[in-house]
């Protein structure tokens, strides 16, 4: 009976334990989706033009790298929303060449909702069947090799079929990336600090917006 008593305590325990970095993370997450829009909001008022891509390269692996050496205090949250906000910013001369089409607002939107109706879609999934994705860490692993290696080629070789294949591999690598992300916290398998977990949720919808911004693009001929 002190057996199964101790074992109901530590699911209790583990289950307040969950909740309370799922309410944090999905807290956070929010937060820095609000901050990237203002940032987004403000290169494009600025008329900022799009940054080189070794740039953008240095600056987002640099505040990532700080992020992770900073998670576990309280300046992780400030390396947060510097690197949320810094995405944000990149994002702002894409959406500006986006709205310059006829169509633009039109592709934005339904990028973004299609993103929306894709995170809490998979997020239910992992959530409400609380099936263990972890499965997927070595597909993750491959498919990140992969799909950098064919950005690359993509960047000089200037194949318009590349970019397709590019563009449809993020979407697969972020979908998965978020079912994997979730499956982590639920069952305690390897991610119980809110501030990471945050920052692999937001670069997971960060590519799959722009993977279905540029698919959508891509479709219109525009």
């Amino acid at each position: 009976m002190a057996y199964q008593d101790t074992r109901v305590t530590s699911q209790q325990t583990q289950a307040v334990s969950t909740n309370k970095v799922l309410r944090n993370t999905y807290g956070l997450l929010a937060m820095t989706l609000l901050f990237s829009a203002i940032t987004a909001g403000g290169a494009m008022a600025l008329g900022i033009q799009q940054m080189n891509i070794l740039v953008f390269f240095i600056g987002a692996y640099g505040l990532m790298f700080l992020v992770h050496k900073t998670a576990n205090s309280a300046a992780g949250l400030l390396a947060t929303f510097a690197f949320t906000g810094f995405m944000g910013f990149t994002l702002g001369p894409i959406l500006s060449a986006y709205l310059a089409l006829p169509n633009g607002a039109q592709l934005i939107m339904t990028a973004l909702g299609l993103t929306g109706l894709t995170f809490f879609g998979l997020s239910a999934v992992a959530l409400v069947t609380r099936k263990d994705f972890s499965f997927l860490a070595n597909f993750l692993m491959a498919g990140a090799i992969v799909l950098v290696l064919a950005m690359v080629a993509a960047l000089i070789f200037q194949i318009p079929t590349l970019s397709l294949m590019v563009s449809a591999g993020f979407v697969l690598f972020a979908s998965a990336a978020i079912l994997y992300q979730t499956s982590e916290i639920v069952h305690r398998a390897g991610e119980t600090n809110y501030i990471l977990a945050t920052v692999t949720l937001y670069v997971s919808i960060y590519n799959l917006f722009i993977s279905l911004l540029s698919l959508l693009g891509i479709m219109s001929q525009d």
